[in-house]
């Protein structure tokens, strides 16, 4: 669909590739497309290119008072993708990409491809805390897209330091809930978000993942989401999170200075609904994170 133009309406992204000369970008976006490695078939390689078309769908402001304009607030750019992340050389690759643009931005924001992307992203930006908006523990054995929290762990991430926000009943084992507790990660589950509230549970996610010492990973599974906003996340189940639900903790989380990166994981562009509802909760996760990087003291 041709988009209309209006020039006092300006639209989201169609950000330029990051000038390494001129430095000091508040955020970068990359594209992660991993999917080789997914328990699911899915086509979440395909989700990048889809997520910079919906934004533009979407203006950069934020209504205030005073309304804000992110686009000229923030030096956003854009360093497109890896052509190749999966497998050993495919997560080399991203590893090194994410530390180049880590070192001249204050947040890097990957745009997956399904959870595996989480692995590298979250050490090449040199994470020592990890909060996970998911569905799922991600411990899961091998290598695939249910094991990146457990491979960081297995590398040397402190699992103290990792926060599990809407781990959801009926969709994970016994094994791997008590591996989580054994392993000391604190997991917050859906029913414990909606008691307490979006504030709360991020405050406390963020003093946890903070006292690693260094930068936090901000890994944001859609699938956390009810399957009604995210038919296209394969492993989405009734009664997750509502899109404003997940906004408004992306939101949040972001506004910490100590969240350096953050990826948007687990949609298939591919599988979504004509309305492209999933992907465009995607996008919109994409600006969120840019509202909170605007609102950092």
């Amino acid at each position: 669909m041709t988009l209309s133009h209006d020039p006092l309406w300006p639209r989201a992204g169609g950000w330029p590739a990051p000038d390494v000369a001129s430095g000091g970008w508040d955020a970068v976006l990359l594209g992660v497309p991993t999917w080789r490695t997914s328990l699911s078939p899915t086509g979440a390689h395909a989700t990048p290119v889809a997520v910079r078309d919906a934004l533009r769908r979407f203006s950069p402001t934020l209504l205030g008072p005073p309304p804000i304009d992110l686009a000229e607030t923030l030096r956003i750019a854009d360093a497109g993708d890896i052509a190749s992340p999966d497998g050993p050389e495919g997560e080399a690759s991203v590893r090194a990409a994410v530390r180049e643009l880590a070192a001249d931005a204050a947040l890097v924001v990957a745009l997956g491809g399904d959870n595996s992307a989480t692995y590298p992203v979250a050490q090449g930006a040199g994470a020592t805390g990890l909060i996970t908006l998911d569905a799922h523990f991600d411990l899961r054995d091998g290598v695939s897209n249910g094991s990146p929290v457990r491979r960081l762990i297995e590398d040397g991430l402190d699992p103290r330091h990792v926060v599990q926000i809407g781990i959801a009943d009926f969709a994970n084992s016994v094994a791997y809930a008590r591996r989580a507790e054994e392993l000391g990660i604190t997991v917050v589950g859906l029913d414990e978000v909606r008691r307490r509230g979006a504030a709360d549970v991020v405050a406390q996610a963020l003093e946890i993942a903070g006292d690693g010492g260094g930068g936090i990973h901000l890994d944001i599974d859609v699938d956390v989401c009810d399957r009604s906003v995210a038919p296209g996340c394969p492993a989405s189940v009734p009664g997750g999170l509502a899109a404003w639900e997940l906004r408004t903790i992306v939101r949040a989380a972001a506004s910490d200075p100590r969240v350096r990166s953050a990826d948007i994981v687990e949609v298939d562009a591919t599988a979504d609904t004509p309305d492209g509802r999933t992907v465009r909760l995607a996008a919109l996760c994409v600006l969120e994170l840019l509202a909170g990087t605007a609102a950092r003291a």
